[in-house]
């Protein structure tokens, strides 16, 4: 199996791996991009919260043009699926790919996450995402739902807690549940009082339409909303992570300092796997602040810096 040398391996090609990949490239270093081709940016239909485009932007054209950018300086864009990460103080880093092996002085960590989705057939998800009748992420996308028929799936606080901020944008909101509710009477009162109605028999199906979502409820209603919110949450991709014996969040995120770097000596983490908020400007900002960090170390190590008295 061949083996890859490089200055930095960012693992992932969201917005934080490419930004870095930018920032690396225009530093000058050798960066490999190393991507198993699932970034959550390449499902987006339409985001308007991306500084610069006033008229919104599709995820897949601002990954497409985020590459172009990148590979405009040298970078170098590889699709594998990276299995496992090692770290020796004196070899740096290894890693192990479906396809090839990599070896880097410094690793950026971009993986991002995994949705925990609806209960569909791929095909029928994906056609709900693009139809707009689906959505996952309300800070990206609440004010989309502005005046509409809002439903939220979620029986825990968390999906309560989204209940009441997409009760900012429409007075029509219902919270559904998957099993049976956990809410106590005082959440329910705090959700009737701020006109979020509460519904306690479990979601049996969903079936999605060209413009609208219609859910089955045990007990045989029928119910239709303009878009569908599950407040399933999102599992983060911090396997890598973990095999190099970082300690992990509660909810499986990659602690970083304020600069992005991890306690192991040029590994850093970027966007949606660091424990943050989950959107592509703060992605953007990791990236680039985590490959100057990269630069930096490689400075240090290559004497080039003015060291203190």
């Amino acid at each position: 199996m061949p083996v890859e040398n490089c200055d930095v391996l960012i693992v992932g090609a969201g917005p934080a791996g490419l930004t870095a990949a930018v920032y690396l490239a225009r530093y000058r270093r050798k960066v490999l991009v190393v991507h198993d081709g699932a970034s959550r940016a390449a499902r987006i239909p339409l985001t308007h919260n991306v500084p610069g485009f006033p008229g919104g932007i599709a995820g897949p054209d601002l990954l497409r043009q985020m590459r172009e950018q990148a590979e405009l300086y040298g970078a170098v864009l590889r699709q594998d699926e990276i299995q496992t990460l090692a770290h020796d103080e004196e070899e740096g880093f290894a890693a192990q790919g479906a396809h090839s092996r990599y070896r880097a002085a410094s690793v950026i960590l971009a993986t991002g996450v995994r949705l925990n989705q609806i209960d569909l057939p791929e095909a029928d998800h994906e056609d709900a995402i693009c139809s707009a009748c689906l959505r996952y992420c309300p800070i990206c996308d609440g004010y989309e739902a502005t005046g509409k028929r809002v439903a939220v799936l979620g029986s825990s606080t968390h999906g309560a807690r989204e209940a009441l901020f997409l009760r900012h944008y429409s007075k029509h909101l219902t919270l559904l549940t998957r099993e049976g509710c956990e809410l106590s009477d005082a959440q329910r009162r705090e959700l009737a009082t701020a006109g979020v109605e509460v519904l306690d028999a479990p979601v049996a199906a969903f079936r999605p339409g060209p413009q609208a979502m219609e859910v089955e409820l045990s007990d045989g209603r029928r119910l239709t909303f303009d878009v569908l919110y599950p407040a399933l949450g999102a599992s983060p991709r911090s396997e890598l992570a973990a095999q190099l014996g970082l300690t992990l969040s509660e909810g499986g995120c990659i602690p970083t300092d304020a600069c992005q770097r991890l306690p192991i000596p040029g590994l850093f983490a970027a966007g949606d796997v660091v424990e943050a908020l989950d959107q592509i400007s703060v992605a953007i900002g990791h990236g680039a602040i985590a490959a100057t960090q990269a630069h930096n170390f490689l400075r240090e190590r290559e004497g080039r810096v003015l060291q203190a008295e």
